[in-house]
């Protein structure tokens, strides 16, 4: 087992471990050869940066080729979570399409008109109809990854989508309460947590400047923001059932095949129906105690799942002794 864990988070881990048969390093060198490092059972690792990086960074591209060529060459060993997976949702334009997808076979569910920018926002890609966009938009960039990615802007008009940075996502604003429910996966478990979230607004289009917002700091747990303050009392929402939210993380693990990442969730007000409004790469799981414990039992789990799968050895069967001839 390996990944790099935060100070106060290691007792936590290690008291943990005394009751398992596993053992804990604590970090991986990516610059120098893995092999002398292990032998790994699992590795846990958030290697987005890397990932990113390598697109235009020749030295990320290596130890990225190193790592890979690692787990090629140890297929036992357990990654969490695989490469492929990850590098799908660092990509909006992916993921989104997986959420359209995925909102499509749940009942209860409804799936906000997505678009993206690919260039200028002379040729940009909306929709296949334009009309077929509610106004508000949110605009997200296309990398969900980095602290820029937290970089969002809600576009009142038809005027306002000149200000959309491209690369980028669009995506229709549902009135949800300015209650955002963040769902951590491990594994089989899930957690939620409620978080604030952007205020209700009418239905556009109208002519108001676009907001430039940080979604971070707007859904922290003890944000302030004016952009949370609702301006008229409205009823609140009951949260998702639970029925809802196994469905929902069963189904995503199974397209996704992942163990480790976030669900944003927002209740439209006036239909009472589920968004996804995105999917996060092992977020920080913030709010969430049972983190750790959940990890290990899950990788426990694959562990042993692994060493069931496992060809067993058998004993060639013993030679017959020859019978006397009476």
């Amino acid at each position: 087992l390996t990944h790099s864990l935060t100070p106060p988070s290691l007792p936590v881990c290690r008291g943990y471990l005394i009751h398992t048969s596993l053992s804990l390093r604590i970090q991986i060198d990516l610059s120098q050869p893995l092999e002398s490092q292990g032998p790994f059972a699992v590795i846990v690792h958030k290697l987005s940066d890397v990932i990113v990086k390598a697109e235009y960074d020749s030295q990320s591209q290596q130890l990225l080729d190193n790592f890979q060529g690692y787990v090629s060459t140890h297929p036992h060993t357990v990654l969490l979570d695989p490469l492929p997976a990850m590098s799908q949702l660092l990509d909006r334009f992916a993921s989104y399409r997986i959420m359209s997808q995925l909102q499509n076979s749940l009942r209860g569910t409804a799936d906000p008109v997505t678009g993206k920018v690919s260039h200028k926002i002379a040729c940009c890609i909306v929709s296949p109809h334009t009309s077929l966009f509610l106004f508000l938009l949110v605009c997200k960039t296309r990398v969900a990854h980095g602290s820029c990615s937290h970089d969002m802007s809600l576009i009142f008009s038809m005027a306002g989508l000149s200000e959309a940075r491209p690369p980028c996502v669009l995506q229709s604003f549902v009135n949800h309460g300015a209650v955002l429910h963040k769902v951590f996966v491990v594994g089989e478990d899930h957690f939620t947590v409620e978080r604030p979230s952007l205020k209700n607004f009418p239905p556009g289009p109208y002519e108001r400047k676009t907001i430039f917002f940080n979604s971070h700091e707007v859904s922290k747990p003890e944000s302030c923001s004016h952009l949370t303050a609702l301006d008229e009392k409205v009823s609140s929402l009951p949260p998702p059932s639970g029925e809802a939210m196994v469905a929902l993380v069963r189904e995503l693990r199974a397209e996704l095949g992942m163990a480790l990442f976030g669900v944003d969730v927002i209740v439209s007000i006036d239909t009472h129906t589920l968004t996804i409004i995105d999917i996060n790469i092992f977020p920080g799981y913030e709010g969430v105690p049972q983190f750790f414990s959940s990890l290990l039992s899950h990788i426990e789990s694959v562990l042993d799942n692994q060493e069931l799968e496992e060809p067993q050895a058998t004993c060639p069967p013993a030679p017959s002794t020859p019978q006397a001839d009476l």
